[in-house]
């Protein structure tokens, strides 16, 4: 019977979803990336980083060259296929560094309380967010030396106070249910109540918070790399497009205007698609 009432409620949710038509939209936008990012190499018809042709420099879309080249001859529109990979990385890495260090954290804070919550996690989480995270990952990133995986470390723990004071909010508000009173007394260690019970019920706000800082990651890569603080300018990132084609913005400006195009679309795919997960775990909405 509570297996029916399951898949009930999880046939209600995607219902939700589905009359969200932004986030259906949100949804292939971010299908497409993965799908881009799994086949770039079917889909690019040149290397992005070696494939150069001194003749054809700068030149706009074309047949041979469906989004035109860049400074060295490569091709913009294998380099934004490309890009894609790095993107995704960008989102999965640094959303998997907040979680697996954040929500543990979050987890306990909330659970045992006290000293240990009030005055030692929650000030240090305060300090944190006396910067913006952006501002933060850019001071770690200059700490760490640059490179895309050094930038990713930086991003993921600029987003680790977000996961952080959302777990713990979360999970103050179900320690003291029936549910979990009722496992206390029949002996169950705390580790199994935090993991086991706790937080189960409480991964509704940490999925949305994931989606979200997924988006946000994908910025935080580009303008690292634009600064020169993550991917190497001949790795195609979009970040790193954006900054070579600074330099030519008087005579081929469309080569900063794919990267662009492609940031914004991503991100935005992402922002929707958050959006419509968010509107199908709440259990506010009726279906």
């Amino acid at each position: 019977m509570s297996g029916l009432k399951r898949e009930s409620e999880w046939k209600t949710m995607f219902r939700r979803f589905r009359k969200n038509k932004l986030a259906v939209l949100g949804g292939m936008i971010v299908l497409i990336l993965i799908l881009t990012a799994i086949f770039a190499p079917f889909i690019a018809p040149y290397d992005p980083i070696f494939s150069q042709n001194y003749e054809h420099t700068l030149e706009g879309p074309s047949e041979a060259h469906l989004l035109g080249t860049d400074g060295l001859g490569r091709d913009t529109f294998s380099r934004i296929v490309f890009g894609t990979r790095l993107s995704i990385q960008a989102a999965l890495i640094t959303v998997a560094i907040a979680v697996s260090i954040g929500v543990p954290i979050g987890l306990l804070a909330g659970y045992v309380g006290g000293f240990w919550d009030e005055w030692i996690v929650m000030r240090i989480v305060d300090a944190f967010q006396a910067f913006p995270s952006i501002i933060l990952a850019l001071a770690m990133a200059s700490a760490l030396g640059g490179g895309f995986y050094n930038a990713m470390i930086a991003i993921g723990i600029g987003f680790l106070p977000s996961f952080i004071r959302i777990t713990r909010a979360q999970v103050m508000t179900v320690k003291n249910l029936e549910y979990v009173q009722a496992a206390r007394a029949i002996g169950a260690s705390n580790v199994r109540i935090m993991f086991g019970h706790i937080l189960p019920n409480t991964m509704g706000p940490i999925l949305i918070q994931m989606t979200l800082s997924m988006a946000a990651a994908i910025i935080a890569e580009a303008g690292l790399s634009y600064l020169g603080l993550g991917a190497s300018p001949e790795q195609p990132s979009w970040g790193s497009m954006l900054s070579t084609a600074q330099g030519f913005l008087n005579v081929q400006p469309l080569l900063a205007f794919w990267p662009g195009i492609a940031i914004f679309t991503v991100v935005l795919g992402f922002n929707l698609f958050g959006d419509g997960v968010r509107e199908m775990l709440d259990p506010k909405l009726k279906s």
